[in-house]
């Protein structure tokens, strides 16, 4: 049997682009900090991460696709918060920003992780966004990191 692992590294000159969501604000440069300092923790350069800022969810997965498909990056990292509301609206924006996203990442070849939070309330939110449930971004981040090094071992011959 044979076992395939991806390392929590980033080897040098990979470029990850985060796409960050800027409703729900308060939670999202949580978010962002988690990743970023998740990827320098992992040796990647701070002019190897570049933040492209979104007015909302439902953006992510459209700019993600671009920055995906530019060539650029080794992954792409969309972080936002979607939380519910009275009305079934965030029910609409969370299946398409996950089936946007896979679609991204599956159609460019690139990780394309899901750092988007969907959550009942604020406090939920924020309890995972640095609080006692952990970051998510900086778990995005690990999960973009390992994708790409062991997407990397495929491509040298070895899967």
């Amino acid at each position: 049997m044979r076992t395939f692992e991806g390392e929590l590294q980033a080897a040098d000159g990979d470029r990850y682009a985060i796409v960050v969501s800027r409703f729900n604000e308060l939670v999202a440069r949580r978010l962002l900090e988690g990743a970023v300092e998740t990827l320098k923790r992992a040796g990647a350069a701070d002019d190897h991460v570049d933040v492209c800022w979104v007015p909302g969810a439902f953006e992510l997965p459209l700019v993600a696709s671009r920055l995906a498909a530019s060539g650029r990056y080794a992954a792409v990292i969309p972080l936002g918060a979607v939380i519910q509301g009275e009305t079934l609206h965030h029910e609409y924006i969370n299946r398409e920003v996950a089936r946007g996203l896979m679609d991204a990442g599956l159609t460019s070849g690139v990780p394309v992780v899901f750092g988007v939070l969907t959550c009942q309330t604020l406090e939920l939110a924020l309890e995972r966004a640095g609080g006692k449930a952990g970051n998510k971004g900086a778990e995005a981040a690990r999960a973009a990191i390992e994708t790409v090094s062991l997407l990397r071992q495929f491509d040298a011959g070895g899967g």
